[in-house]
Formats: structure tokens, sequence, C-alpha cells
């Protein structure tokens, strides 16, 4: 077999011609710092990779959903706060008001205050969150909650539950209804069981304290009760809910971390070992072209010149 001299001189180039490419590839990973610079360098690899960066992608929403749930369970429980103060405070006046060295004047001023203190109320059972939905509207968001018509209030939203998924097998209740927070009583009459209403309660305790009637003052002392009792229980179950956020958040930051290391063992070049190899490769390059330049001054190159 005859080896020809553009037989060599092809073999040179493409030897050369390899050499630089490979040292490029590895100038280039150096500058990214990554390994796959290209999905046709490693499809597979390259398809892991892009699988991981969905899931992390997926814990990065899920985290942002339980900022959002979080951020809404906070302003609830500030909210139910507010109104278990309110009711503790109405209370008093209650007892202040049922007291029988109290004058019809002296009634009179402290129901004008409770008037006061349900009209806190009922803004607070009106509240929204930051993106203002309905804090007690059920899954009826855009709802106000409590509606005034004739000086009587009624619930306009729904007893449902959302749920938004905070994990690939985890969902958690966001919302809560108007009825859940603030309660009706029950009362009854010759032996007749009536449901009456959050501020049908509260609005039936002040008339019996501008009217100096004991009974109703009695009657609506231990009303008071149930609806502070409801509230209480209201803040308690968010609080739950937000003790269940926190424990998801931790869940989702340990699973992210790991699919970051993951990622970063497919992904991350190991500068050191990248380094070596290029310097490596300069001097094959060198060699290659001292080489090529030692070739190109046989004779017979000579000659083709």
């Amino acid at each position: 077999m005859q080896i020809s001299t553009s037989l060599l001189f092809d073999r040179a180039s493409a030897q050369l011609s390899g050499i630089q490419n490979d040292l490029a590839k590895s100038q280039a990973q150096i500058s990214t710092q990554k390994q796959v610079l290209n999905p046709s360098d490693a499809p597979d690899q390259a398809t892991a990779i892009t699988r991981l960066k969905s899931m992390i992608g997926k814990q990065d929403s899920y985290a942002k959903t339980l900022e959002t749930v979080q951020a809404r369970l906070e302003t609830e429980s500030t909210t139910l706060s507010n109104a278990g103060d309110l009711l503790i405070r109405m209370k008093e006046l209650t007892i202040q008001a049922n007291n029988a060295t109290n004058s019809g004047s002296g009634r009179t001023l402290i129901a004008t205050e409770m008037r006061g203190l349900r009209e806190q109320l009922l803004s607070l059972a009106n509240s929204t969150d930051a993106t203002g939905s309905y804090l007690f509207s059920g899954s009826k968001v855009h709802t106000q909650p409590f509606a005034t018509s004739a000086g009587t209030v009624s619930y306009q939203g729904d007893q449902a539950h959302i749920s938004v998924a905070v994990g690939d097998q985890r969902t958690l209740l966001t919302n809560r209804s108007g009825t859940e927070a603030f309660v009706s009583v029950v009362r009854t009459s010759d032996g007749t069981a009536t449901g009456v209403g959050f501020f049908q309660t509260i609005d039936d305790l002040i008339t019996g304290v501008a009217a100096g009637d004991g009974t109703a003052m009695q009657r609506g002392l231990a009303e008071m009760d149930t609806l502070h009792q409801g509230v209480v229980v209201a803040q308690a179950n968010g609080g739950t809910t937000m003790q269940s956020v926190q424990q998801q958040t931790s869940v989702l930051d340990a699973i992210k971390l790991t699919l970051q290391l993951s990622l970063s063992s497919l992904e991350d070049l190991d500068m050191a070992k990248a380094i070596t190899l290029m310097q490596k490769q300069l001097l094959s390059l060198e060699a290659a072209q001292s080489s090529f330049a030692k070739m190109s001054q046989l004779s017979l190159f000579a000659y083709l010149r």
C-alpha cells in the first residue's frame, strides 16, 4: 500500500483540526462552567438536565404558592385576633351595663360604644387579603361576605373550601367561610331551637343594653361566649394550617436542595479537571503544529510548493 503525500497532509490537517476543536470546546466549557454546551454533545445528559430543571421550577412554583397562603393566613389571624378583642370589650361593656348602679344615660353611652364595636366587627368580617379577595366568603372570594340590608346583616358567601397544590402529593386549604369564623348561636324557645346569626346576636344584645333589659343582657353574655369561642377556634385552625405551611416549606427546601445537587453533578464543570485537560490539549496542539511544520519541510512537500 502506497502512502501518498496528500494522504499524510490530510491526516495531519485532520489531527490539527480535531485538537483545535477539542481545545475550543474545553475553553467554552471553562468560560460557561458547564459540562454540556449543546444537547447534541450528550443527549442523555442534556435530557436529564432539562428534567431536573423542570422539577426545580415546579418546587419554586410550590414555594411561591406557600408564600401566598402564608400571607393570607397571617392576615386572617390578625383579623380574627382583633375581632376577638372587640368581642371581649363588648362583653365587658355588657357586664358594666348590667350593673344595677348604672343609670339609663350610662347604658345609653355603653350601647353607643357597643354599636361602634359592632361596626368594627362588620368591617373585620369583610376584610380582604393582599390580592383584594375577601377572607371569609368561602369560594366566592369576590363577593362581600356580610352585607347589610334594612339594618339586617346577612351572609352572602358560601361554605366551600379552596385548596391549592403545595407539593406533588400535598394540598392545603386556603380559605375559611364567614359562618365558620363568625358563628351563629342557637336559641331555644318553647322547645323550638332557632339559629341566630352573629351580627343579629350582637344587635339583640345592644338593644337589650339600651333598654336596660336584664334578661336580654344575661342571655347576651352567654351568647357572647359562643361568638368569641367561634372566633378563637377559627384562629386556632388557621394557626394549624400555618404550621403545615412551615413544615411543607421545609420539605420543599430539602427536595430542591437534593435536585440542585443532582443537577450540579450533571451540569456544573469540574474546573480543576477541565483546566488540566485544556493544558494537555494545548501541549498536544503545540506538538502537532511542530510536527506538521517539520513534515512540511520534507522534499516532497517542497516539491509540491
